[in-house]
């Protein structure tokens, strides 16, 4: 007697049955914030050490061991997960969104045949998906590193929110509701980058352990190429990260904002790091004159940077 196929293995036309889009979209969501609860410390010493030297300050932490170390020290175990709650609601509406375009695009752009997108294509699908994202998740992006942020601040200059919630509510009603996606350029652009070098860097990883003849098609060789992939897109996203990590931190400062935008902020950093012209001459030349008769600090910088009574943003010293 033949045996009788099982109701719930397929559907009337034989095909297998799947779970309907709105159940995987909804995985695809907690799963990442499962993965939240794990590398949240992480994400907090990112952020501290990207405001870490910011304002021409001396950097507060040589290296992530350090800052770890640090932020354990004064703030304690319940500190390393400040924010916790603006990275579960991140990758609530970041991830959910996310996956959800590139899972609509993917089946629509899909052939007849079953075809799948080529690489250029996919590569494509996966920064609009991303990018997407990205901007819809802005508002938990800014809350998260402004609650992250808080703990290296003076205790009267710390925001204090209480949760993800109550940030929004107070930077919406404080500051404005268009704040609440300042610096959703950068956190877009980083999100192609992203998106980008991993398809890229994953593929081109993957087939070269395979061609190494040391590694088969299996999970240990997906490992590698995953690790080697998330080394290259760091490198790659970590300038556009740190663009928007100070960006959505910064202060109205005379009720002008820091940064105009991610381009001033990269110039800003250029020129802190970088040293004085005259400094760069084998011949020691004169200080360029000043708008400020008297004012002068240790590193002789020009009156733009350098005012009465005020810090020095090269050198930290207060000009006389």
């Amino acid at each position: 007697m033949a045996a009788t196929a099982s109701p719930g293995a397929g559907g009337m036309d034989g095909k297998p049955r799947t779970s309907p889009k709105s159940v995987k979209f909804l995985f695809g969501g907690l799963a990442g914030m499962g993965a939240t609860v794990f590398v949240q410390p992480l994400d907090l010493v990112k952020n501290r050490m990207q405001l870490s030297g910011e304002g021409a300050k001396t950097r507060e932490y040589k290296t992530s061991f350090h800052a770890l170390t640090s932020i354990l020290r004064a703030e304690g175990l319940r500190g390393i997960y400040t924010g916790l709650s603006a990275g579960l609601l991140r990758q609530a509406t970041y991830t959910t969104t996310r996956l959800g375009i590139y899972t609509v695009l993917f089946e629509r752009l899909t052939g007849a045949d079953g075809t799948p997108p080529g690489f250029l294509l996919k590569a494509l699908i996966g920064m609009t998906a991303g990018a997407t994202g990205a901007f819809v998740g802005t508002p938990a992006e800014v809350a998260l590193i402004r609650m992250t942020a808080d703990g290296r601040l003076p205790p009267d200059q710390r925001r204090g929110y209480k949760n993800v919630f109550n940030a929004l509510i107070r930077i919406a009603r404080e500051e404005g509701v268009p704040t609440l996606w300042r610096g959703c350029i950068p956190t877009m652009a980083r999100a192609v980058v992203v998106n980008a070098a991993q398809l890229a860097s994953y593929s081109q990883s993957k087939q070269f352990l395979l061609d190494s003849g040391y590694f088969s098609d299996n999970i240990l060789c997906h490992f590698c190429a995953s690790m080697i992939s998330g080394l290259v897109t760091t490198a790659a996203s970590m300038p556009v990260d740190i663009a928007k990590t100070r960006i959505q931190n910064m202060r109205m400062i005379d009720g002008k904002p820091e940064y105009k935008n991610g381009l001033n902020h990269q110039r800003n950093l250029h020129g802190r790091i970088s040293k004085p012209r005259h400094l760069l001459s084998l011949k020691p030349s004169p200080p360029r004159p000043r708008n400020f008769p008297g004012t002068s600090c240790l590193c002789l910088a020009d009156a733009e940077t350098c005012r009465p009574g005020s810090p020095c943003r090269l050198c930290s010293e207060k000009a006389i």
